[in-house]
């Protein structure tokens, strides 16, 4: 094994220094039942974990660290486990977006303060992948992602079903009556059978693949089920792995550039992901400083076509994903046609291209090939804008209907999700096919924390009627295990005077997805008096967490990140108060 110690290591600052400081820093670690030969200068790795019983797809990492953990002492280095908050969208309330920051604020911080030369990430919900990734890159220590991996396939009376997706099919099957509350009860065990985050390409999933994508997870870990071995062989791997890494300061850094920014947002179009990663993506980006725009998310799709067959957009789930070939056979195919670069560098210290070179593609139903696509190119996620959404807005085609991706229609408003809900199965509600249900103050500022509640379900006369979608437009986000012609993250937000907040009941509004235009149409000077009657909301929150989030979030277009978070910070040894 190579002698992996080193006095000039950055945790050295601590477990190296002479006197009383070195007194104190190593004898409070012992009572742990460490040696003292494991402070001899060699790599100490943090290994981040965001297990909790709260966030159910967290909840088994405390064994994936365990795996972790055997990778570093085999490479030769000291693992030292730590607990950060966990976002986990089930629970929270009122919703997981809202703390994505601070988890990011907490990660970055943890790591800067404490004698660590390298880390290793353990995420599972949406919400902490995206958030341990921002905080480690503002860091920018030697840095991998392990994510916890999804569930087993949901099965209920002989059919797969996926979390998330079957949510909203059972809730329209209980509005319709062709379920009961008892079969209902019943389908809830079916559908989360086992450790793990989302077996649909959901935000969780959709997240480890991108992490993949980006270059900062392990080639082939983020589709193994979460008990399955090899999701452990995967954790105990990248334990050896970021010891070497340390090694070579191999830092986010140098992985993260905008070719690695643009190979994740074409697998993302390819993997049928969600529209979330667009958020995280463009917050991740600016951590880095990387410059990416909304455009380049509808620009880098337009000739990728969507390969992988899997709910919401599809068939499969992420266990079939994975055993067709996982993310290497998607991101093969995509490198054969030229639609991936193939020279970054990711954890591995080798190129995308080396790193793809052994995929095989053993599912063609599930991974289809680029030349016989799922669908075709251009029917990923498409940039909108227009007089309703002048940032822009996003709509994920290949989860949309296609006779209303082309759509006029009256408006009829909600000032809140909540206001939608108590009145959506009221039989004497003023819809038909052709409205337009419009839901505002949902975005970061104005709910606060841009929900999930997009994809509201339809009104429960027109579901009984055999209508099953029509179109939404909200400036809040869509889970991405949900479905529907749904236009997403309307920006500027309705709370801050976008163009939402002065939507009336039957104004006209065009959908043109094709011509990527969102519209309403009512003439300038209408919407100008409008203008001028309309009042911002009163602030609700003075105090605490909440008022600091709604006083500096930005809006979706920039990623929903603080904005005094932009850029990074090092990870400079803070000063020794002993």
């Amino acid at each position: 094994m190579t002698d992996r110690r080193n006095s000039s290591r950055r945790s050295q600052a601590w477990f190296g220094a002479q006197g009383r400081s070195g007194m104190l820093y190593r004898s409070w670690m012992r009572n742990q039942g460490f040696g003292h030969e494991v402070f001899d200068g060699r790599p100490v790795i943090g290994i981040a974990t965001s297990a909790s019983e709260l966030a159910p797809c967290n909840a088994h990492l405390t064994r994936v660290a365990e795996a972790v953990k055997r990778g570093v002492w085999q490479a030769g280095g000291l693992p030292l486990q730590f607990p950060t908050m966990a976002t986990g969208e089930t629970l929270m309330r009122p919703t997981a977006m809202l703390y994505r920051n601070l988890m990011a604020m907490e990660v970055e911080e943890l790591i800067r303060a404490n004698p660590l030369d390298g880390v290793v990430l353990l995420s599972g919900c949406d919400k902490t992948t995206p958030a341990m990734l921002m905080g480690a890159t503002s860091v920018d220590l030697p840095a991998v992602m392990v994510t916890g991996g999804p569930m087993l396939n949901g099965k209920y009376r002989g059919q797969d079903v996926g979390s998330g997706t079957h949510v909203w099919k059972f809730e329209e099957d209980l509005k319709t009556g062709r379920m009961t509350e008892e079969e209902c009860f019943f389908a809830e065990g079916c559908m989360a059978r086992s450790d793990g985050h989302c077996m649909t390409m959901g935000t969780a999933s959709t997240m480890a693949c991108v992490a993949e994508a980006l270059g900062m997870q392990l080639p082939g870990s983020a589709a193994w089920p979460a008990v399955d071995s090899r999701r452990m062989e995967t954790a105990q791997a990248a334990g050896r792995r970021i010891v070497d890494m340390v090694e070579e300061e191999l830092r986010p850094s140098r992985i993260l550039t905008r070719e690695a920014f643009e190979n994740a947002i074409r697998v993302n179009a390819a993997i049928g992901g969600s529209t979330n990663a667009v958020i995280h993506l463009t917050a991740l980006a600016g951590r880095v400083g990387v410059e990416l725009g909304l455009d380049d998310f509808d620009r880098l799709v337009r000739e990728v076509p969507t390969l992988v067959n899997l709910m919401p957009s599809g068939t499969y789930l992420m266990e079939d994903f994975c055993y067709a070939g996982g993310l290497p056979a998607v991101m093969a195919e995509l490198l054969g046609g030229g639609l991936l670069h193939g020279g970054p560098v990711t954890v591995t210290g080798r190129t995308v291209a080396e790193n793809t070179a052994p995929a095989e593609r053993v599912d063609s139903d599930v991974i289809t090939p680029l030349d016989a696509p799922f669908q075709p190119a251009g029917t990923g996620i498409a940039v909108l804008r227009g007089n309703l959404c002048p940032d822009g807005a996003v709509i994920k085609q290949s989860a949309a209907s296609p006779h209303l991706l082309t759509h006029r229609g009256p408006a009829r408003v909600f000032d809140s999700p909540e206001a939608y809900h108590a009145v959506a199965d009221d039989p004497g509600l003023d819809v038909d096919e052709n409205t337009v249900i419009v839901i505002r103050n949902a975005g970061p500022k104005g709910y606060p924390g841009m929900p999930e509640v997009s994809n509201v379900p339809l009104p429960a006369k027109l579901l009984k009627a055999g209508i099953t979608d029509m179109v939404r437009v909200c400036d809040g986000r869509m889970s991405g295990t949900g479905y529907g012609t749904v236009v997403l993250h309307v920006t500027p937000e309705a709370a801050v005077g976008g163009p939402l907040a002065l939507v009336r009941d039957g104004d006209p509004v065009v959908l043109d997805v094709p011509g990527r235009a969102l519209r309403l149409d009512v003439d300038d000077a209408e919407l100008a008096r409008r203008r001028q009657e309309w009042t911002p909301p009163a602030e609700r929150y003075v105090s605490g967490y909440t008022w600091l989030y709604t006083q500096h979030v930005e809006q979706a277009d920039r990623g929903a990140d603080f904005g005094f978070l932009r850029g990074g910070r090092g990870h400079e040894v803070p000063r020794d108060s002993h």
